[in-house]
């Protein structure tokens, strides 16, 4: 049995004529956490899009579990495990927290159910108070809980992340990177894009540098 859950090989990602992402290759094992690090505007969330499925690439190939996934459709690549919480949180504001964490919830793709909607709540027990409440009537960092639990309740292998404490203030932002490593420490593999410098001391983890839509040594 392989231990390798993703693998990107010679990837590049294009929007219209732009080449955003060059010949990009990495792993990520099954448990890992891997930072992808950089400043805005160097392919971290185009990466991510990529492995999902939100961007075909133009070449090269995305592996899930040792099967090619270029030409699959999202919600397929979400049955393979994969759950995604976007940049800008993307949660449904006119349904309430506990209509969005329903509507997400289902098995694994072995049938497990680790993460069952009263797990979910004992991990974000601020939700809890706020269950009747709409997702526009959340503050920033209630809502980026949302957006994580509903991911979560998916049963995922992988979780991939995209600035999930972006715009957020310092405090709120600790405090989502420590839900992250709680639930790595249970299992779920989680691959962050970030830029935030504060990543390495507050969630230790493998770190993978994006520049300019390339992978370069950290």
């Amino acid at each position: 049995m392989t231990n390798t859950l993703i693998q990107v090989k010679e990837l590049n990602s294009y929007y219209g004529a732009s080449h955003i992402l060059r010949n990009i290759n990495f792993e990520v094992n099954v448990g890992e956490t891997i930072g992808l690090m950089g400043r805005n505007g160097m392919g971290k969330s185009t990466l991510l899009k990529s492995i999902m499925g939100i961007v075909t690439p133009r070449s090269g190939d995305v592996h899930i579990k040792g099967q090619r996934t270029n030409d699959l459709a999202i919600f397929e690549v979400a049955q393979k495990g994969i759950a995604y919480v976007p940049e800008g949180r993307g949660i449904f504001g006119n349904l309430s927290v506990v209509e969005n964490l329903q509507m997400a919830a289902r098995a694994g793709t072995n049938g497990q159910r680790d993460w069952t909607y009263d797990r979910v709540l004992e991990t974000f027990p601020r939700l809890k108070e706020r269950l009747g409440h709409g997702g526009q009537q959340l503050s920033g960092g209630e809502q980026q809980r949302v957006a994580i639990a509903r991911a979560l309740i998916n049963n995922p292998t992988l979780i991939l992340a995209d600035e999930p404490t972006g715009n957020l203030d310092p405090e709120t932002g600790n405090e989502i990177m420590e839900l992250f490593r709680k639930i790595n420490s249970k299992g779920t593999a989680i691959l962050m894009a970030t830029h935030n410098p504060a990543w390495p001391r507050l969630f230790p983890a493998r770190i993978l540098l994006c520049k300019d839509g390339r992978m370069i040594p950290a």
